[in-house]
């Protein structure tokens, strides 16, 4: 699990750990990187909002530009709603905060279908001026719908998101929202949405300055690529990632079949089924006209029982 691309990194800024009580390391300059600020999930010496009080105290939080919520105490069974009321009552003492991502845990920490989460609207309410927010985990998650003008980059990783959630992002007002990454994921994992579900954000009527689009780690990534082969907002977009997913044939195919995708910067299939001359053939398409194009497999992970049934897996689901 990583935050994007790089997990060294968010919001531009390299990630620096708040140190336990009796570390005796340099502290950076608060505006010169990503504060992650955390404690351990199972019997913690100092709970969240604990270590949160003495980075208020610690750091002049007046020039933080990001902050990270790590792990927080009991995050396999207690949501991060003192965690959401301990960020909101310190918003005064944070005029320059930017950027949010709430719940950065790895898999040794607490995997990703078991992070209790709640409804993280009030953050972006508190927080007018972000620019940038991202969460994961996706058990309890809600996001009723809100109107944000600053927010430029939303992010939700989830081994399954909830149909409500989708339909709360569709439904919101973003005018100035670029980015938008959303881990689908599978029912296994509350994962309940319907390509048809994604018709709001595919239609073009909403989020005019969107640009990159990622709808990936789907169990339905085949309906996703068909949907997104048809859609109006693909012709203003310069990256479309569809990765992580149970895509195959069909889903290629689709792409292929849909409107033209060589205005493109980017396209992003990594972790797919899809067979080697429809990958030649996606090739073939786009890398002419200047797209790049990742086609990597990343042992993208399938079972075959004794039948002949096959078994296909998202690349991040529990």
């Amino acid at each position: 699990m990583t935050l994007g691309d790089d997990p060294q990194a968010f919001h531009g800024l390299p990630v620096f750990t708040f140190p336990g009580p009796d570390s005796k390391k340099d502290l950076p300059e608060p505006e010169a990187v990503a504060w992650r600020v955390a404690t351990v999930v199972y019997e913690p010496d100092e709970e969240w909002e604990a270590v949160f009080a003495r980075f208020l105290d610690t750091v002049d939080t007046t020039r933080v530009r990001a902050l990270i919520v790590g792990a927080w105490q009991d995050a396999y069974d207690s949501d991060p709603s003192t965690v959401i009321e301990a960020l909101l009552a310190a918003r005064d003492r944070l005029p320059a905060l930017r950027a949010i991502f709430l719940g950065d845990m790895e898999s040794e920490e607490c995997e990703i279908s078991w992070i209790n989460q709640t409804d993280v609207t009030p953050l972006l309410t508190g927080f007018p001026d972000l620019v940038e927010f991202g969460v994961r985990g996706g058990s309890g998650l809600e996001f009723p719908a809100l109107r944000h003008t600053a927010l430029r980059k939303l992010t939700m990783e989830t081994g399954g998101l909830p149909v409500q959630v989708v339909r709360g992002v569709g439904a919101s007002d973003l005018p100035a929202l670029e980015h938008l990454d959303l881990w689908l994921g599978t029912p296994d994992y509350g994962g309940d949405s319907e390509a048809a579900d994604l018709e709001p954000l595919l239609s073009g009527a909403r989020l005019p300055r969107l640009r990159h689009l990622a709808l990936r780690n789907s169990e339905m990534q085949d309906a996703v690529a068909a949907a997104v082969a048809s859609a109006p907002v693909v012709a203003r977009l310069e990256t479309l990632d569809l990765s992580m997913g149970i895509l195959t044939d069909e889903g290629a195919a689709a792409l292929l079949g849909g409107q033209p995708l060589t205005h493109l910067k980017k396209l992003d299939l990594h972790y797919h089924y899809v067979s080697d001359p429809l990958l030649d053939r996606i090739r073939q398409t786009l890398e002419p006209a200047g797209v790049e194009v990742n086609l990597d497999r990343d042992d993208a992970d399938w079972d075959e029982d004794e039948d002949g049934t096959v078994w296909r897996y998202v690349s991040v689901g529990e």
